[in-house]
């Protein structure tokens, strides 16, 4: 019987590693339940979510909007002022530190096991990045 782990403790990147990849399997989900089927297209429509700028603006949304818990923001902050050795591409180091503690916080609620909270911010995000296309 294995001990359960404290993933609160690991590294902002470490959380960013693997949110990074659970939140891209959300989205790629969602395109092929929306009907898309063209990869050249779903891989255009999944970058509108998963860019850098994307989650930038969807992590600044959210504390704007106070809908994360203090937990959360702090796990967010985390993976933000994480030291990385990769730089940002076609954007600016404020822009991917943000969206890095994005993907943190969706790290840590997938490693935490909180499916329901992950689900729902997920969702929330899919609906604003909808909403902004749309203007």
């Amino acid at each position: 019987m294995s001990e359960k782990k404290d993933y609160s403790l690991l590294s902002g990147l470490t959380l960013a590693y693997v949110g990074d990849a659970i939140y891209e399997i959300y989205i790629r989900d969602f395109l092929i339940r929306s009907g898309q089927t063209k990869p050249n297209q779903m891989h255009r429509m999944a970058t509108q979510y998963v860019s850098a700028k994307a989650q930038h603006y969807l992590i600044e949304e959210m504390i704007k909007e106070n809908i994360l818990t203090e937990n959360e923001i702090t796990v967010y902050k985390r993976g933000r002022n994480a030291k990385s050795h990769t730089s940002a591409k076609n954007t600016s180091v404020f822009v991917y530190r943000a969206s890095t503690g994005f993907e943190a916080l969706m790290g840590y609620l997938h490693l935490t096991d909180q499916k329901e909270r992950l689900e729902e911010l997920i969702k929330w995000s899919i609906k604003r990045i909808g909403e902004k296309n749309e203007k």
